[in-house]
């Protein structure tokens, strides 16, 4: 498949050959120091091919399914109704699984693991750091948005709690948002996101995905049979503009982003083969899509136009099965938030190793101090950004705005360039539709993110 055409010449910009594998190996579960060759398994970690295609599929939805379904009921309501909503999901979701098929086709191509290895060696170098950095710039406003999420679950479990009523200001000072949120994070968070590993969350994480479920059921549940005191109100059946379309995306972008984490689960299948994976991805986004659109409907028929961008902040905080459903939200973000932060402090550490250029040897004695170092600063930085921007609103929409770049730009730059390699003299004409079509991807992208973007800077100067 034109590997030899792709450029991943070690030499370029004068970087360590050692940091750049030395990187490579702290993204990856293979801890083997040799170079790395055509179906070669990890010697100390688990062989190649040991993932079934229904495991891939749960995989795959287990990837996608997350925190992020909350804020579909609003993303609703931006859209301009349910009919709008399920459009522009439905339309989206053509993008988002070619996406992840072109993915799968790039990453045989060039017998490369993870998302990034696989923008660098088909890209070249300076995508590749591009790409890099918005994995981490993402993986950074993930854990932000975590943490804001951590606060709006507590403050209606501590407002039941404490008998407060419903939208109090005032309270004992150990049901303070910033006290909670910060409280929270250094006792269950900090220590989850030092150790080198993450393996050891595996059973949490199968509790949060019940617990995805969960919620998304509670939703559905409530609005068949809503409480006296729920009533909608002003149910849009119609956009008010294509401008109000368009900014549903980034909630959409977000909630079905699992492009990162799709290359190692391909390469992780007993038949890493790209039909197959269409199928595999194929069915894992139909039923991730039947999760966000029932939650999406539901929530957003239940409360109309008065929906919160974090759905069960509309609910009353003394409903019990929706408390379960906040609990098993923290949960699930409590396990969530170590392992973002693993993956973009394994990329910040990889961009750092490339740029001091240190030798392998070097680097080994002095990786536990820099990741404890490192894992403090992240930390400090994302707990304190959260307790000063409570609207997760904002946030899911930038983070939003970058996820469109790993849903489209980076596989439509894959695609251009894998075509553009193959080097045939006579180039059918599905070559030029493929180009075409990654034209198309890296387009839709940019204009998700620019108008993100600039979204967010009007709202800053207007504010």
């Amino acid at each position: 498949m034109a590997q030899a055409s792709i450029n991943s010449e070690p030499g370029e910009w004068g970087w360590s050959a050692d940091a750049g594998e030395r990187a490579r190996l702290l993204q990856s579960p293979c801890v083997d120091t040799s170079p790395k060759v055509d179906g070669e398994a990890c010697p100390q970690g688990p062989s190649r091919g040991t993932t079934s295609t229904l495991g891939a599929i749960f995989i795959v939805v287990n990837a996608c399914l997350g925190a992020g379904l909350l804020n579909f009921p609003a993303a609703f309501s931006t859209a301009g109704g349910v009919a709008a909503g399920i459009t522009l999901q439905m339309g989206m979701l053509v993008f988002i699984i070619s996406g992840l098929v072109i993915l799968a086709y790039c990453s045989q191509a060039s017998n490369e693991r993870t998302y990034q290895e696989v923008v660098w060696a088909v890209c070249g170098k300076l995508t590749g750091v591009l790409c890099e950095v918005t994995i981490a710039v993402y993986t950074f406003g993930t854990c932000i948005a975590f943490l804001i999420i951590i606060g709006d679950q507590q403050d209606k479990i501590l407002a039941v709690m404490t008998k407060a009523p419903e939208g109090a200001s005032g309270g004992p000072w150990y049901t303070d948002r910033k006290f909670t949120i910060s409280l929270t994070a250094f006792l269950f968070i900090l220590p989850l996101s030092i150790p080198r590993e993450i393996g050891f969350q595996k059973y949490a994480s199968f509790l949060s995905v019940v617990g995805t479920w969960y919620v998304t059921a509670i939703i559905i549940i409530k609005y068949f049979w809503p409480d006296k005191e729920m009533s909608p109100r002003d149910i849009v059946t119609r956009p008010a503009s294509w401008v109000a379309v368009f900014n549903a995306m980034p909630t959409i972008c977000f909630g079905f982003q699992c492009h990162v984490s799709s290359v190692p689960v391909f390469n992780s299948m007993q038949r890493p083969d790209v039909k197959t994976w269409g199928g595999v991805v194929t069915a894992a986004m139909v039923i991730a899509l039947a999760v966000y659109m029932g939650t999406g409907i539901c929530g957003f028929l239940t409360f109309g136009a008065a929906v919160d961008p974090d759905v069960l902040l509309s609910y009353p905080s003394e409903d019990m099965a929706v408390a379960v459903a906040r609990a098993f939200i923290i949960l699930s973000v409590l396990t969530s938030y170590p392992i973002l932060h693993f993956c973009g402090r394994a990329v910040v550490e990889g961009l750092w190793l490339r740029y001091q250029g240190m030798p392998l040897e070097e680097d080994v004695g002095r990786e536990r101090r820099r990741r404890v170092l490192q894992t403090f600063i992240w930390f400090l930085l994302t707990l304190l950004l959260a307790l000063f921007i409570p609207d997760i609103g904002k946030v899911i929409s930038v983070i939003g705005g970058l996820a469109a770049c790993f849903i489209f730009v980076f596989p439509g730059l894959c695609l251009i360039q894998a075509k553009l390699s193959e080097m045939e003299e006579v180039k059918p004409a599905s070559w030029w539709m493929l180009v075409s079509y990654g034209v198309l991807l890296v387009t839709l992208g940019a204009f998700i993110f620019g108008q993100t973007t600039a979204n967010a800077i009007f709202v800053d100067l207007v504010a």
